[in-house]
């Protein structure tokens, strides 16, 4: 089914309105920067100008008064202040109810619109006030780029004063684009020539954005000394009449052919070339005036470029459309593997060349369809910015909000639905977390807390951490509301990481009052049901005094991975590959000697590792040789003893269901070639529970 214009508007003008929110938040630290009001300005033009094409008149209507204030602010008649940015923020969420509601099919709010829009009115200032200088702007600039004519003849004694005439040329080029022609007519031969006088002159042609003052400003030391004539090159216009010449018409119509133009041509002399033989101009002042003209032929067929409509770079695609290719290209892995393995079995050896040629060309199509379902985590993080600015707001604290990492891609639906967890999770490093100001500096603090959200690559996940520089948890305290609750005992003893955990069960808040904000014991157990359900973990560390970390690891992606199988005992299981580092065997005789300690001795290093067939409870004899498969899990080395390891396979993950929701070791499941399925084992977690149990040798 195709998409209608009024579907392509809706899902244009979502995208505006973040840009838009993104801008008018940069806005706000930046109040004089030109670019970001122009940022702003054509958001809103582009949102009025596409809403009143497509029927959304409401909002047409609307974006246009708020539009109107904000071309006073690029005229300079208005200053940004924080309340037009308040009222902008509020007129952006009102554009996306409008659109909701248009979405929908229900009423519009009309009534609230009316009313921002008296508010904007009233900043408008009255007829005869003085301009405000809203935005700093230079004297002469152009908002695009312009080209010049700089002529620079130097005074022949320029020199004796310790001028560097390269280094004039040298600090003219970084203002843009520019072409340096040298005139060395009256360079003398070299057994007369003085080396502290300057012969030369230059012709630059300049293409810049800075304006005419800031090329004068480049010459403002050596103004005395040397005549300088800028000039703005014309480009003129670039119409049909102007660009064709008598010839091309002749070719046009069939009476000639290029090639009887060019020898024609080719027995003339050109103009240059008679204007030197007639001394009337010297050869490099020829060649300064064919640079020149090289120059405007090129920016005219630039400037046609830019007018020219733009061919579509990029294709709309519904997310069900991906995540039905994303599930064809799991089966077709899954039936790749039955043909490998079939192949294998019967030891033909012309289907074993077609299979390792399916296998190719669907690791290529698997890795091209989920780059498709990629994208960078920084999308969102706009949205926080607002959240932290309006929660600073309402709760009368100053917080600035940091970032990292935005370029670190995840998968579309990762993203989505870490949207509410994150969300929850800020929501209480500024409620519970950052004090109020004056109790930050009676405590030595900065007035202003700090929230952080950052984002890196770990294997085949990224570790997600959100930390705030506030109070930090009391374990003493959460130790108190779990006793009230009932969820430990008064004589049981905990560690502060386990008395953390405390936090995520339903119905648990340290809160002393219920807020808007928090303390109904709503928000953390969310978190931790959402991330388990994405194959996650949280983390918590924190220091009372000192701050808050919430560290999330999430899988790259829910769909495909990389994976090393192994078998223990007649089961099979799956590695991510990316945490596998190598492979060692372990002969009986190594385990005996060992004493009942899981140490693996490599190359002279001392590796912790876990006997996965005792922790699984596998019974049967153990085989002469196992294997170690040795990983990387959060910076430490840990190894996984099993029965044999078959060898890499892509794993297409599929979910446990309900019934085995409580299977903490496996986050996932695949099925094999032959139709057997594979635990896909949760490494973090294995390493968690084995530290938690004091099972890791030292």
């Amino acid at each position: 089914m195709s998409e209608t214009p009024q579907q392509a508007f809706r899902e244009e003008a979502e995208e505006l309105l973040a840009s838009l929110e993104s801008a008018l938040l940069e806005l706000e630290e930046r109040p004089t920067d030109m670019d970001v009001v122009g940022q702003v300005f054509r958001a809103m033009h582009t949102i009025k100008g596409s809403g009143a094409m497509f029927g959304f008149d409401s909002i047409a209507r609307f974006t246009h008064e708020v539009e109107t204030v904000y071309d006073l602010v690029r005229a300079g008649q208005l200053p940004v202040s924080k309340t037009l940015v308040d009222l902008s923020l509020q007129a952006r969420d009102h554009i996306a109810t409008l659109l909701q509601a248009s979405c929908e099919g229900t009423a519009a709010d009309l009534a609230t619109g009316e009313a921002l829009v008296r508010q904007f009115k009233a900043l408008i200032p009255t007829r005869g006030a003085p301009p405000a200088v809203a935005v700093e702007k230079a004297a002469g600039s152009a908002d695009e780029p312009q080209s010049y004519r700089v002529r620079l003849t130097p005074h022949p004694d320029i020199l004796k004063n310790g001028t560097r005439m390269s280094s004039l040329l040298a600090e003219l080029a970084e203002l843009g684009t520019c072409r340096t022609i040298a005139h060395k007519a009256k360079v003398p031969p070299l057994d007369v020539i003085d080396p502290e006088q300057c012969y030369v002159r230059w012709d630059i042609l300049l293409t810049t954005s800075a304006g005419i003052e800031a090329i004068r400003d480049v010459f403002i030391f050596v103004e005395d000394d040397c005549e300088l004539k800028i000039n703005r090159i014309d480009l003129g216009e670039d119409s049909e009449e102007n660009q064709k010449r008598l010839g091309d018409i002749l070719i046009e119509r069939g009476e000639i052919s290029q090639a009887d133009i060019d020898r024609v041509l080719a027995k003339t002399k050109r103009i240059g070339e008679m204007l030197v033989e007639a001394r009337l101009v010297d050869s490099d002042e020829v060649a300064s005036a064919l640079e020149e003209q090289k120059l405007v032929r090129e920016l005219r067929q630039q400037r046609k470029e830019r007018e020219k409509p733009q061919a579509a770079t990029s294709l709309r695609v519904p997310a069900e459309r991906l995540d039905e290719l994303v599930n064809l290209v799991g089966e077709m892995v899954t039936v790749q593997s039955r043909l490998s393995q079939t192949a294998a079995r019967l030891g033909d050896t012309e289907l074993l060349s077609i299979a390792e040629e399916v296998e190719r060309l669907t690791e290529e199509l698997r890795d091209s369809t989920l780059n498709i379902r990629m994208l960078p985590i920084g999308s969102t993080f706009a949205t926080f910015k607002r959240l932290v600015r309006d929660i600073a707001s309402d709760l009368r604290k100053e917080v600035e909000f940091q970032t990292a990492g935005a370029e670190t891609e995840l998968d579309k639906t990762v993203i989505e639905r870490l949207n509410d967890p994150l969300v929850h999770i800020i929501r209480n490093s500024m409620d519970h977390g950052i004090e109020l100001p004056e109790v930050r500096q009676a405590a030595g603090k900065p007035r202003q807390g700090t929230v952080f959200l950052g984002a890196q690559h770990s294997g085949d996940s990224v570790i997600i951490e959100i930390r705030d520089d506030g109070k930090g948890l009391n374990p003493q305290v959460l130790r108190d509301k779990g006793i009230a609750r009932g969820l430990i005992g008064a004589e049981e003893h905990l560690s502060d990481q386990e008395l953390f955990q405390l936090i995520f069960a339903p119905g648990f808040s340290t809160a002393a009052q219920v807020t808007g904000l928090s303390g109904r014991g709503v928000g953390m157990d969310v978190v931790k049901r959402a991330i388990e359900a994405l194959r996650g973990t949280v983390q918590i560390d924190s220091t009372p005094g000192v701050g808050t970390r919430v560290r999330l690891r999430i899988p790259l992606t829910l769909a495909i991975i990389e994976s090393l199988l192994v078998r223990i005992g007649s089961g099979s299981f799956v590695l991510p590959l990316a945490a596998v580092e190598e492979c060692i065997e372990l002969s009986r005789a190594e385990v005996e000697q060992a004493h009942g300690r899981c140490l693996a001795n490599v190359r002279g290093h001392l590796i912790p590792y876990i006997p996965l067939r005792r922790t699984f409870g596998i019974a049967g004899e153990l085989p002469e040789i196992q294997q170690i498969v040795i990983t990387q899990i959060d910076g430490q080395q840990l190894g996984f003893v099993v029965d044999a390891v078959v060898g890499e396979h892509q794993t297409v993950i599929k979910s446990l269901g309900p019934m085995y929701r409580d299977v903490r070791c496996a986050s996932g499941g695949t099925i094999l070639g032959d139709g057997s399925v594979a635990l896909i084992l949760d490494l973090a977690y294995l390493l968690q529970q084995a530290v938690q149990e004091g099972a890791l040798a030292r």
